[in-house]
């Protein structure tokens, strides 16, 4: 199986690499267009700041590549906050995949979240063999509220999603590759989803 991991220059690769090889696969690191659609798997990882990130991805031209892959797409963190509408963040017009704009949480709250929650309503066969209420490992200081896209919830002074899914196409804000056997599981059920679903 041929695993891509998108580099765009704003991705904490390596520690997806390793997850990734610790579940007994392999996978390239490229921003190579070819590459990336014959790939039967595709990472969009993220890291930092939503629009220089953003800024990234458009001088790659992967920001008109990425909405057209009819294969099986995770974004992780800031990568699935790009596959929304907008983010608050650097007023960011994202890629536009998931219907929901991300915003900032509130002054009540601490800022970043940064360490472990549970995710919860899970909705989705990436989470198959994962229990109600697991903890996952987050970073962020910007969320995705309810929608029609949400097949996971966290609370963090509020109840907002914390992954996503349309079509071929998914998003978790937390880190699977920071977030131990349950993590590793999330992106082993990623890694073995069919090609064409």
């Amino acid at each position: 199986m041929k695993i891509a991991i998108i580099d765009y220059g704003a991705g904490n690769i390596q520690s997806i690499l390793f997850a990734i090889k610790r579940i007994g696969f392999e996978a390239i690191v490229t921003n190579d267009w070819n590459t990336i659609k014959s790939a039967d798997k595709v990472i969009f990882p993220g890291v930092g700041e939503a629009s220089s990130a953003m800024e990234k991805l458009i001088e790659s031209g992967i920001d008109v590549l990425i909405p057209t892959l009819k294969q099986p797409v995770l974004g992780i963190c800031l990568g699935m906050q790009l596959m929304c509408n907008s983010s608050e963040e650097g007023n960011t017009k994202g890629l536009g995949i998931f219907d929901v704009d991300i915003i900032k949480f509130t002054t009540n709250v601490k800022v970043p979240q940064m360490g472990w929650n549970t995710i919860y309503n899970l909705e989705s066969n990436l989470f198959n063999g994962i229990k109600e209420n697991e903890y996952m490992y987050l970073v962020h200081s910007y969320y995705a509220p309810r929608c029609k896209n949400a097949i996971a919830y966290t609370n963090y002074d509020l109840k907002y999603a914390s992954a996503l899914q349309k079509d071929n196409f998914y998003g978790v804000q937390f880190h699977p590759e920071k977030s131990g056997i349950h993590g590793e599981q999330i992106l082993k059920n990623f890694l073995e989803l069919p090609t064409n679903s």
